[in-house]
C-alpha cells in the first residue's frame, strides 16, 4: 500500500513542480519601464514603455481603466516586439490609469507603475497646437498642393515652348520667302518701266 500511495503522489509532485518552476519564470519577467501616454485628440492617445534587455518578450498586456471607476479594458497582442499601442475610443476631458504588462512564453510579468492622464478637450487641443505644428493630414494636404503647381508649372513650360517653336518656325518661312519676294519686285519694276527711245526718231514735218 505504500508503494501505491508513494506512485500516485509522484504525479502531484511534478506537477506542483511544474507550477512552481512556472510561477519563478513568470515572476523573472520584469515589469515595463518608463510607461508615458500621449495624448493625440480628445478620443485618444499613444501608450509607450521600455522592457529591460534580455527578457523574453513575446507580448504586452494593457489595461485601461477610467478614474473612479471599475470598468476596465483590457488590450493584449502576443508575437510582437512593438513598443507602443494606440488607445482608442477615449471621452474628452476624462482621467483614465494605464498598466501594462510585458507577455513570455511561461506567462506575464507584473504590472507596471499606474499612469495617470486626462484626454483634452477638442477646444484645449486646438488652442495648444503650435503655429509650427504640422500633422501628417497637412503635410499630405501640402504635398498635394506641390504636386498640383509642380503640374501647372510643367504645363505653362510646355506651352510656351510650343509657342517658341511656332514662331520659329514661322520666322523661318517668312525669312525664306525674302529673295524670293525681292526677285519677283525687281523683276516687276523692270516691266513697268518707259523703255529707252533710240536717238533717232521720226521727223516732224514743218509747217
Amino acid at each position: 500500500m505504500c508503494g501505491i500511495k508513494g506512485s500516485s503522489a509522484a504525479p502531484l509532485f511534478l506537477l506542483l513542480g511544474f507550477i512552481s518552476v512556472s510561477s519563478i519564470n513568470a515572476d523573472s519577467l520584469s515589469a515595463p519601464l518608463n510607461v508615458t501616454i500621449k495624448p493625440l485628440e480628445g478620443n485618444s492617445a499613444i501608450v509607450t514603455w521600455d522592457i529591460l534587455e534580455g527578457d523574453p518578450v513575446i507580448g504586452f498586456a494593457i489595461t485601461q481603466q477610467k478614474k473612479d471607476v471599475r470598468m476596465l479594458r483590457f488590450i493584449q497582442e502576443v508575437n510582437t516586439t512593438t513598443r507602443s499601442c494606440a488607445l482608442w475610443d477615449l471621452e474628452e476631458d476624462t482621467e483614465y490609469i494605464v498598466h501594462v504588462q510585458s507577455i513570455s512564453m511561461s506567462g506575464t510579468s507584473p504590472p507596471s507603475e499606474p499612469v495617470l492622464f486626462r484626454t483634452p478637450k477638442e477646444s484645449e487641443k486646438l488652442a495648444s497646437k503650435s503655429p509650427d505644428e504640422v500633422t501628417m493630414e497637412e503635410v499630405g494636404q501640402a504635398a498635394q498642393l506641390r504636386a498640383g503647381e509642380l503640374i501647372i508649372i510643367v504645363v505653362v513650360l510646355v506651352m510656351w515652348a510650343g509657342v517658341i517653336a511656332l514662331f520659329c518656325r514661322q520666322y523661318d518661312i517668312i525669312k525664306d520667302n525674302e529673295p524670293n519676294n525681292n526677285k519677283d519686285k525687281a523683276k516687276n519694276s523692270s516691266e513697268c518701266s518707259t523703255p529707252e527711245h533710240p536717238t533717232g526718231g521720226l521727223l516732224r514735218s514743218k509747217v
